[in-house]
């Protein structure tokens, strides 16, 4: 039986590099931000140093605006590129967000006109009795 063939080393980069490139923060210290207030998940453990490695095949877990997002790490990058290149380094896992509430609308109410406030006044106790 022939010897066993060494497995190639896994690819792998920084997490926090890693979130910059595929454009999920602004900077990379926002991305290390996140990360070392505990707020990543790497297959659901929990992340709070910086250089943790992540690869193809990572589920990465995180908090970014005001919703969750889980991808799946689908390649890594040399370099911070345009959004297109940027969206190919990964699956977007994120199950759709329920669509926000309304915006209130305007009624009409504002402020009470002249007219408004003297028909008030017609209605307060005491004045008529």
């Amino acid at each position: 039986m022939p010897p066993a063939a060494p497995e190639a080393p896994r690819a792998t980069m920084r997490a926090d590099k890693w979130l910059w490139h595929a454009r999920f923060f602004k900077t990379r210290a926002l991305a290390a931000k996140v990360i070392a207030g505990g707020h990543l998940r790497v297959n659901g453990d929990k992340v709070h140093k910086t250089a943790r490695a992540v690869g193809p095949g990572d589920v990465l877990t995180f908090p970014q605006a005001r919703r969750i997002r889980v991808v799946k790490v689908r390649a890594l990058s040399e370099r911070r590129g345009p959004a297109v290149e940027a969206q190919a380094l990964y699956d977007d896992l994120t199950p759709p967000a329920d669509s926000p509430p309304p915006a209130p609308r305007y009624d009409g109410g504002g402020r009470p006109s002249g007219k408004d406030r003297r028909k008030a006044r017609l209605y307060e106790p005491g004045q008529l009795d």
